[in-house]
């Protein structure tokens, strides 16, 4: 293996990206890369940082903010190639090197938040900002800067930033453990199946789980994985009650099966390290300090929004269950009714309502029909188009290139996307940048991608979505046009770069148009006929857009609930899945129900620390979203132009630019009640 010197970052196709279209050569770049190039990476920014705190001249912007903002450009590039495969497409090899290369950054980062002659010149800058004569952004920059040293332990004792160091190490390298130990159950776990088993099973669903024996070498059989896109129809679909409750018991218990991939350890010792970390920093909790930046402030905004919603969806569960008792009783079961039986008799109740299941939707929910409706949807708000360029590598053959272009023609950046679930791929689904875009220095234009979990069809047979697989899609996608449409100078503000709970806002309200009817018209078209939704069909569908809201609620904020109760305490349970256990019991939890995210398997919020302590932003920004696309609703025009351009300036474009309540504000002109969600939802 070559030393770090031996590498020439100008010239390698991890961080000289020569590729077609300005991407990256990923046909040359092979696993054993890595490495040497992280290595040689950070020595490059260690040695810019030096350069930056070393500098004698006064302090200014240009030759300390921004020359920090647009130091590590090796080193970013190399991260979001590696962080890229370590998700969608990770082996052996790329997961130990997560392992290595995880503490690495910590350390290194840690290293330059604690950097005292750094931080003296950014407080020497944020000391006279009222006299630097600064653009709002600008100064919103140098604020967020200052901020996020302070949060980082600039001010702390030499002993306090070393403990702190370590910590923040500690946690990196679990968080890392917890994600593969995820992946390792997902992977390894399958129940394989004959014809005779798949009873009730529509021939989507058959068809995907034939795809993925293939893959595990089963050829001519049928699999149930723990990917969502699998599990979830099939505890739909199945008759078989034995099958669905083995298939539930595997998918809850993920994380938590003894052995080398449990998570009981790693989840007690990053609560208590983060419950310590929030201590040294002067904070009362891990929750208070990680709602400090946020729009919801603190522990009791985020109960204020979440315990009235829990009361409804309590009550709604409560009713829905037993008309489901009920569809079971009258089918002749005399089982006590279950948590695998949930989604099971909700079609079937689903199809006594409103005469119609899950299964005659998926014919007119064709995968490149749905990304083409995306796409038509960004067009018509906000100008911008999408032409896929064939044959270019990428980091794996599925994920597919997008040139974007603005509407006078111009490039605006590009777009990947990856769609289908592999074994080498960790469940669920998410938005992420190769580049973010900005204005500064040179400028960048924005590569940004999106990952999906579908199931694989057989080669020749169109993908078919499930409704909730088509929201899923919108909402990535959603994502993706925050970075895409970023019009700022500071790459720190780029983009998703918002506070956690205004992060979900562009991406949920972007779900929003996958039910306008112009939108289903033109491209919920049936697989083999090409005929249109049906408007009855359509009529439908839009009329149980809030069945099994208590279900869905119930799920989603028993886990937003669970992850405050982790970290709004002062320290960190002894025996976390026990803590689970007895909090789930005060808050009178259906044991019909599980939690959309139990812990052993919450990656949201162990597998890193995206959204611990933030979960609760999803519904946040719900309370927004139903908002913002009512103001659509009370126009009688979905793509009404001159809302269209305010949502594109102030939220799409605007990055974390200006504080998101004033974002908000200068778009819908108010900020919105909860009570707009809650009807949304169905609760109210």
């Amino acid at each position: 293996m070559p030393s770090p010197k031996a590498v020439d970052l100008a010239a390698h196709p991890l961080t000289a990206w020569r590729g077609p279209l300005g991407l990256p050569d990923f046909a040359h770049i092979g696993d054993g890369d890595f490495s040497p190039v992280f290595d040689a990476a950070l020595k490059a920014h260690e040695a810019e940082i030096d350069a930056i705190s070393g500098n004698k001249d006064t302090p200014s912007i240009e030759n300390t903010l921004a020359a920090l903002e647009l130091g590590g450009e090796a080193l970013d590039h190399v991260s979001s190639i590696f962080w890229c495969r370590a998700g969608a497409h990770t082996n052996e090899t790329i997961q130990a090197l997560e392992r290595d290369i995880s503490p690495k950054m910590s350390r290194h980062f840690s290293a330059i938040s604690m950097n005292e002659k750094l931080f003296a010149r950014i407080d020497d800058l944020y000391q006279r900002r009222e006299s630097l004569d600064l653009d709002p952004e600008t100064l919103r920059v140098l604020e967020k800067t200052w901020k996020g040293f302070v949060r980082s332990g600039a001010k702390l004792d030499a002993d306090g930033k070393t403990r702190l160091a370590k910590i923040n190490e500690e946690l990196s390298s679990l968080g890392t453990t917890f994600g593969q130990n995820v992946l390792a159950d997902e992977r390894d776990w399958a129940l394989f199946l004959d014809e005779a088993d798949l009873i009730g099973l529509p021939d989507f669903v058959k068809s995907s789980m034939a795809e993925a024996a293939e893959m595990r070498g089963q050829k001519g059989r049928y699999a149930v994985t723990l990917s969502r896109s699998i599990y979830e129809p099939f505890t739909t679909f199945s008759e078989r009650r034995d099958l669905r409750e083995i298939a539930y018991r595997a998918f809850t218990m993920r994380g938590q099966n003894g052995g080398a991939s449990d998570n009981t350890s790693v989840v007690r010792d990053m609560l208590k390290l983060r419950a310590e970390k929030a201590k040294l920093l002067g904070y009362a909790s891990f929750a208070a300090l990680k709602l400090d930046d946020t729009m919801a402030k603190t522990p009791k905004a985020v109960h204020a929004l979440l315990d009235p919603v829990w009361e409804r969806a309590l009550e709604k569960a409560a009713a829905d269950q037993k008309e489901l008792e009920r569809l079971a009783a009258e089918a002749g079961s005399n089982e006590k009714f279950a948590a695998w039986d949930w989604r099971f008799y909700q079609e079937k109740l689903r199809a006594e309502k409103f005469a119609f299941d899950e299964a005659e939707l998926k014919p007119y929910l064709q995968l490149d029909r749905v990304i083409d409706a995306c796409f038509d949807v960004a067009t018509r708000l906000f100008g911008v188009t999408f032409e896929e360029k064939k044959g270019i590598a990428a980091w794996h053959p599925d994920a597919r290139v997008f040139v974007v272009k603005n509407a006078d023609g111009s490039e605006r950046g590009l777009f990947l996307a990856d769609y289908f679930a592999r074994p080498s791929k960790r469940s669920g689904a998410w938005m992420s940048a190769l580049k973010s875009g900005y204005k500064l220095g040179h400028g960048s234009k924005p590569v940004i991608y999106n990952i999906m979990n579908f199931a694989k069809p057989p080669a020749g047979e169109p993908a078919l979505l499930s409704v909730d697989e088509a929201k899923t899609l919108f909402h990535e996608f959603g994502h993706a046009l925050h970075g895409m449409l970023t019009d700022v100078t500071w790459p720190s503000v780029s983009g998703t770069s918002v506070s956690r709970d205004f992060v979900e806002l562009p991406s949920q309200l972007y779900e929003h148009w996958l039910t306008v009817p112009a939108v289903l018209e033109k491209h919920a078209l049936h697989v083999k006929t090409g005929k249109p939704m049906p408007k009855a069909l359509l009529d439908k569908m839009l009329a149980t857009r809030t069945f099994g809201a208590g279900f869905a609620t119930v799920e989603f904020t028993a886990s937003a609930l669970m992850d405050m109760a982790y970290h709004a305490r002062p320290d960190a349970p002894e025996e976390p899945l026990r803590f689970e256990a007895e909090t789930l019991a005060t808050l009178h939890m259906p044991d019909t129900i599980a939690m959309r995210h139990r812990t052993p398997h919450f990656g949201h919020v162990f597998a890193g620390e995206g959204y611990s302590a933030g979960y609760y932003s999803y519904m946040w920004s719900e309370v927004l979203d139903a908002d913002a696309f009512a103001a659509f609703e009370e126009t009688g025009d979905p793509f009404n132009p001159a809302l269209a351009e305010r949502l594109r300036k102030n939220i799409y474009a605007a990055g974390g630019s200006k504080d998101p309540e004033e974002l908000y504000t200068a778009f819908r002109g108010k900020m919105p009640s909860p009570e707009a969600m809650m009807v949304k939802r169905g609760l109210v």
